[in-house]
């Protein structure tokens, strides 16, 4: 199946004869690295678009950050764009960084620690790619505050802005902020955002 990718126009959309198991989700994209996969709550697969290197380094330095807070304070754990997590609606999404309670991530046996979250995170970040639709990564966000996230931010350097999603409220937008600060439950966490809008 990995050759056969190559010839989809990204992103695309696989339908599956019937819903993958996690199992067999993991042995999927295993057969099809490098390229990353999701699953919506519909069972179908979506193949993301690889990013470029500057896309790439701005991902990295999301997740670089929230895990330099999480070591510094001792707080939580912090993961990166491989990590897959199957949310209450039955999706399995990728977020480009998220962060989870100490509490949380104590409560997982060590197996669990080594397999899919079957669990919301309590923090989510995503940073829209030049090939993501605004409106797409937008329902993306609240997908993320209907299933349990906490706090989720969404880093837009195309529009140059940033928007806050938090439960029971309507989504912030900020134009161009020099710093976006965690409240709840990643409070006392800072993003400096010049490097998203050069």
């Amino acid at each position: 199946m990995g050759s056969s990718l190559e010839l989809l126009t990204l992103p695309a959309k696989i339908v599956p004869a019937a819903r993958l198991s996690d199992d067999e989700f993991l042995a999927f994209c295993k057969a099809n690295e490098p390229y990353q996969f999701e699953m919506n709550e519909r069972g179908e697969i979506l193949v993301m678009t690889p990013l470029g290197l500057k896309g790439s380094n701005i991902e990295g330095y999301v997740f670089r950050k929230l895990d330099d807070w999480v070591e510094h304070t001792g707080n939580g754990f912090a993961v990166n764009a491989n990590a897959g997590f199957r949310l209450p609606d039955t999706s399995l999404r990728l977020p480009d960084a998220a962060w989870i309670s100490s509490e949380r991530w104590n409560s997982l046996t060590p197996a669990q620690q080594e397999e899919f979250g079957q669990f919301c995170p309590d923090f989510v970040v995503e940073v829209r790619s030049p090939s993501d639709r605004a409106a797409a990564v937008e329902k993306k966000m609240l997908k993320w505050i209907t299933n349990g996230a906490q706090l989720a931010w969404l880093i837009d350097p195309i529009r140059k802005l940033a928007i806050i999603y938090r439960p029971g409220l309507a989504p912030e937008t900020i134009l161009k902020p020099e710093f976006l600060e965690g409240n709840p439950p990643v409070e006392g966490f800072q993003l400096k955002m010049e490097r998203f809008w050069a």
